[in-house]
């Protein structure tokens, strides 16, 4: 462990003061940075505490729903609007990590969970570009089996770990930050990046900035939603492929979607086409094939993934299936 410094905010403005020293960074639960710096992956010189910041209230205002970002991950899954309005968020939430983890991992810091590729976790392996940028990326010809098939490049195949940022993509959630410069809102799916030639950037989040809230819209998908998790193991494993799937249902017509993926790329991966797909049709395995076929258009799989393909297919049919017959995970 490489010594460092901590600081207690006992305010935003205290806290993004205390980031602009160099190489300071946020300390949320902990459950992502803490073990990077074990790993010496990551080398902080100074933990700026926020989890005593008043991050940590679910707002309902309207129809819209306010979540803080020091909101662990256990209360926001476990929170009544959440379970009733949002159920596709819930049921990512408690598919993550163990009791013990979601007890301490934030709104926040789950949005910022950084990749579980293991040539990024091991710094015995010299090339990888998210930790070293222009060293190469070892998983391109090494053991690429949990890696990404959409929406890579040749200096990044990682994959973003977190089940709650799938759900967020399909709800069409915005992030509130703040910084220096004053407040702005970022939707979901522009606030993690693709690694195109910049794979070390995981977000659009500034530096000194610092995420207060996460805005969900009015709930459509209440009724039908349906997160599914295909992992190794049932308990305690990254997705291989995930799906969050959200219909708003007239009748079995299909009056909008929210279809995201996890576990085939850099960012939580929703698919548009897909979901245009859906409006006006028939909720049925045809309409449901067709969407799972525009959601993996263009996949690049490497040697060892390429299963991931009809597997994100499968999964995605199973998913909308689930959801339009109202089924709860």
């Amino acid at each position: 462990m490489n010594p460092f410094n901590y600081q207690r905010a006992t305010s935003p403005e205290e806290a993004l003061h205390a980031v602009s020293a160099r190489g300071a960074k946020f300390l949320g639960g902990g459950t992502n940075l803490v073990d990077l710096m074990r790993y010496d992956v990551e080398h902080p010189t100074t933990l700026i505490d926020v989890t005593h910041l008043s991050f940590t209230q679910i707002a309902n205002t309207g129809n819209i729903t306010v979540i803080g970002a020091g909101v662990r991950n256990s209360d926001l899954a476990n929170h009544e609007t959440i379970r009733t309005n949002y159920p596709l968020l819930s049921q990512a939430l408690l598919s993550g990590a163990s009791p013990q983890l979601r007890n301490m991992a934030t709104t926040g810091g789950n949005l910022l969970q950084r990749t579980r590729c293991s040539y990024f976790m091991d710094t015995t392996f010299p090339a990888f570009n998210k930790r070293v940028p222009g060293s190469g990326c070892a998983a391109i010809k090494g053991l690429n089996r949990n890696h990404a098939i959409l929406g890579a490049s040749n200096d990044c195949i990682a994959t973003n770990p977190s089940d709650m940022n799938v759900a967020l993509a399909a709800l069409s959630a915005t992030i509130h930050v703040t910084g220096p410069k004053g407040k702005r809102a970022i939707p979901i799916t522009d606030f993690h990046r693709l690694p195109g030639d910049t794979p070390q950037l995981d977000t659009n989040l500034k530096p000194d900035e610092l995420i207060t809230a996460v805005e969900l819209p009015a709930p459509k998908f209440a009724k039908h939603s349906y997160y599914l998790k295909v992992r190794d193991r049932q308990s305690y494993a990254f997705a291989l492929v995930s799906v969050a799937a959200g219909l708003e249902m007239d009748g079995n017509t299909i009056r909008s979607a929210g279809l995201a993926l996890g576990g085939v790329a850099h960012k939580p991966w929703r698919s548009l086409d897909a979901e245009k797909s859906l409006v006006g049709a028939t909720a049925g395995p045809d309409a449901f094939k067709r969407a799972a076929t525009l959601a993996v258009s263009g996949a690049e799989p490497r040697e060892h993934n390429a299963f991931k393909v009809e597997l994100a297919k499968q999964s995605i049919v199973r998913a909308l299936t689930l959801a339009a017959q109202g089924v709860q995970a």
